[in-house]
Order: C-alpha cells, then sequence, then structure tokens
C-alpha cells in the first residue's frame, strides 16, 4: 500500500472511532492535537486553536471548514455569519459527517451543509467561497502543497484563510515522519514552521501573518512543536 493511503486511512479510522466513541481526542498522550481547543459547542472539539476568533467574519459570507469533525467550528462560523451566510464543512470521515449532520439538525442549524471530501480533492466550485477555516487539520494532510493549492482555487478573489495548526520546530526523526499512527496524532506530519509557511506562500498568498502562537515539548524527542494560527489572502 502506497504511504499515502496508510496515511489517510489510518487518519480516517482514528476519527472515525473518535466519532463513533464519542469521545474528543484531549488526553494525555493527544496534546498535540488539542493544546488550546474549547468545546463551546460541546462536542468534539479537536482543535488546536479558535480560527473563528481570527477570522472577523461578516453576515452574509460563505465560509468552507476544512476538516470539519462533528461541526464545533462551523456551528460557530453559523452564527456570526447568520441566516443570510453560509457554512460547508468538509471531511474525509463518513462517520464524522454523519456525526456533525446529526448535530446540525439537533441545534436546528439551517444555514450549515457538511460534504464528503478530501481536502486535496475539494468537492467545492471554484471561486466560491469568502473565508476558509481550518483547525489542527492540514497537518494530517499528506499532500500540503496541494491542500493549499486547493484552498486558493476555491477562494474568491480577496478571499481569506484564517488556520490554526500544528507545526515544528528542530529536526524531526525519520522514524516520526514515517510512522503513520504519528500522522494521526497531529504529529508525524506536522512541517517544520518555517516550511509551512513557505508552502502558504508558494500557493499565491499574500499578507501573511502568524496571529497567535504557543509552544511546547512532547515528552523523549529533542524538537519543539508549537500550535500556530495563520492568515492570508488571495489577491
Amino acid at each position: 500500500m502506497p504511504p499515502t493511503q496508510r496515511i489517510r486511512e489510518s487518519v480516517r479510522n482514528r476519527y472515525a472511532q473518535i466519532a463513533l466513541k464519542d469521545e474528543s481526542c484531549c488526553g494525555p498522550q493527544d496534546s498535540s492535537c488539542c493544546a488550546t481547543s474549547d468545546t463551546t459547542e460541546g462536542d468534539l472539539g479537536l482543535g488546536c486553536g479558535l480560527p473563528t476568533t481570527f477570522a472577523a467574519l461578516q453576515h452574509g459570507e460563505t465560509v468552507l471548514d476544512l476538516g470539519s469533525g462533528a461541526g464545533v467550528d462551523v456551528f460557530r462560523a453559523a452564527k456570526l455569519v447568520g441566516a443570510d451566510g453560509r457554512v460547508i464543512g468538509v471531511d474525509m470521515t463518513p462517520e464524522m459527517i454523519a456525526r456533525a449532520r446529526r448535530n446540525a439538525e439537533t441545534g436546528g442549524y439551517g444555514n450549515v451543509e457538511f460534504r464528503l471530501g478530501e481536502i486535496e480533492h475539494l468537492p467545492i466550485d471554484h471561486a466560491s467561497i469568502d473565508v476558509v477555516l481550518s483547525n489542527c487539520v492540514i497537518n494530517l494532510v499528506p499532500d500540503k502543497h496541494r491542500a493549499f493549492s486547493e484552498i486558493h482555487r476555491v477562494l474568491r478573489d480577496g478571499g481569506r484563510f484564517v488556520i490554526s495548526d500544528i507545526v515544528t520546530v528542530g529536526t524531526v526523526p525519520p522514524e516520526v515522519r514515517a510512522d503513520a499512527t504519528l500522522w494521526a496524532g497531529c504529529l508525524g506530519g506536522a512541517l517544520d514552521r518555517s516550511e509551512y509557511l513557505e508552502v502558504i506562500r508558494q500557493a499565491g498568498f499574500t499578507n501573511i501573518e502568524v496571529a497567535a502562537e504557543s509552544s511546547w515539548q512532547e515528552p523523549g524527542v529533542d524538537f519543539t512543536t508549537a500550535s500556530i494560527t495563520v492568515s492570508g489572502r488571495k489577491a
């Protein structure tokens, strides 16, 4: 099985289990996946930041949340864009999509939609989105260049993104990068901080800023892990 496919299956299986077991990833061995998230909606807070805090969402905007999980950030965004706005969540795990749709129905959210798909191949029309959000998900994606190219494709001219994610500082051992389980745990696939920002630049974005950042060191490793919230704009 190709390494990329192993990574996707490991990630998909892990989050399917989380969805079915009604638990978050937060725990003693999962700090890298849940460094600063809260669970305002009371349901599966799996993030590492609060991108909606920095997105300055406006009434009537169309928002896309990548790796939307059970819908926590989608529902936050839905309240901010109002009934005239729209929020689309995309996730590659069927169990999470089913969970999110149930949550939307229970919560009475009429301005949200959840679609099954991969970030490298978004089921979203070209230049149809005002704002892209994502919370601790891009690090799980095997092809980050493709992911940010897709974000650029779906944004309207002048559109923006706000993404919270995990990055590293220092040398990460090759065995960590090759471990599909550590990818699913938000560590193996985390890029070096400078490389992450360069990937964003190469995708064509401007006005790239790090809006928030916190760092820590995982037990038994020599490199630093950081949660960053990054914003940028499509010219």
